[in-house]
């Protein structure tokens, strides 16, 4: 494919060409001043029952966040849409792009899981082409797969749950040779020491790059996600989205945090370490068979029966993640990265099995 000549708009459904968005009361007006009397969208004007000043809509273009997150992510304000985690934009992609009961998407088992539940949900067909027995892209095998109804392709790197990242020229190929959207979904970016795909925008028009606030920024429960795309496709996403899609709140939280980048570069450094340090005392011992390579918070290894292993530690109040069904993946364990004294309790209790 010639980038130059990749037409986003062709791939939109019909509908989505012409939709007008809702016009909320802050689209038609910013706040500005606290001077201003705002009688225009209906809110409650003695604040809210907590006594905290929650009572006023959001900003709902997040315009302060971007600001800020631009300048982290070296990536134009304008090239940047938050949702409400990951998954939001992930919904918004099918809803803009894929015609349900006519387009297809193709996702690279084992991946996210929210990719199939999002394709399920929007009656959509899902191709599935798995990694390599090395855990890397068959792009080959990709290609041979799409056709004209081919809309989005899937990319999962570092990947969950086996916790590698993909080669970047097989990424590229992908982007060079599909007329139509490469989403490379970034969640575990902060632990690797690969280049985020962020910083190739303005090479490929087709690429969309997903991270998230919820794992090196510690962020998980107040569910914010980043995706960085072309302006057109964000301005699609402004349209489709719900009008107040980030809370105050986490606006709020989200600008605190952004101004301590130290920290979470603190937190991401501990937490490589502990990587390290659990692998270590895993590869001492004889019921661990593989140890996947991991360029995220957690490792992904395979024993001789996780299904008993994973009820035993339950049993010892550790509580890990079962892939034992999981294609390529078969009597795997999913161990996220804790703190130094939770990776002790499990590393005592594994070694007790």
């Amino acid at each position: 494919m010639e980038n130059s000549v990749f037409d986003m708009t062709s791939l939109l459904r019909d509908h989505i060409r012409t939709m007008k968005p809702y016009s909320s009361a802050r689209d038609e007006f910013e706040e500005v001043s606290d001077d201003f009397v705002f009688l225009d969208a209906n809110e409650n004007p003695f604040g809210t029952a907590t006594g905290e000043k929650y009572n006023r809509y959001p900003d709902p273009y997040q315009r302060a966040v971007k600001e800020k997150l631009s300048v982290v992510k070296n990536v134009p304000k304008e090239n940047i849409f938050l949702g409400n985690g990951s998954d939001e934009p992930i919904d918004l992609l099918f809803r803009a792009f894929v015609e349900a009961g006519q387009d297809n998407v193709i996702i690279l088992p084992p991946t996210y899981g929210m990719y199939q539940v999002s394709a399920t949900l929007n009656n959509v067909e899902l191709r599935e082409v798995p990694l390599t027995k090395e855990l890397d892209l068959d792009t080959k095998g990709i290609l041979n797969s799409i056709d004209e109804y081919t809309k989005i392709i899937f990319v999962c790197s570092p990947n969950n749950p086996t916790g590698n990242s993909m080669s970047i020229d097989k990424i590229e190929t992908l982007l060079d040779n599909f007329n139509g959207l490469v989403v490379v979904d970034e969640a575990y970016i902060d632990f690797s020491d690969q280049e985020s795909f962020s910083q190739r925008l303005s090479q490929y028009p087709n690429l969309i790059v997903l991270q998230t606030f919820s794992k090196a920024w510690g962020m998980a429960g107040l569910r914010l996600g980043m995706m960085f795309a072309s302006q057109e496709i964000i301005r699609i996403f402004n349209i489709i989205k719900p009008p107040y899609n980030i809370n105050q709140l986490t606006q709020e939280k989200a600008l605190e945090c952004l101004d301590h980048v130290d920290k979470v570069d603190e937190m991401v450094e501990t937490m490589i370490n502990e990587r390290t340090r659990l692998k270590e005392e895993l590869e001492k011992l004889p019921q661990v068979k593989n140890i996947y390579p991991s360029d995220a918070n957690f490792l992904l290894i395979q024993v001789e029966n996780a299904t008993s292993d994973y009820k035993k530690l339950i049993d010892n109040n550790v509580v890990i993640r079962n892939r034992a069904n999981v294609l390529l993946c078969e009597e795997g364990l999913r161990i996220s990265i804790g703190t130094k004294e939770e990776n002790d309790k499990f590393i005592t209790a594994f070694k007790a099995l």
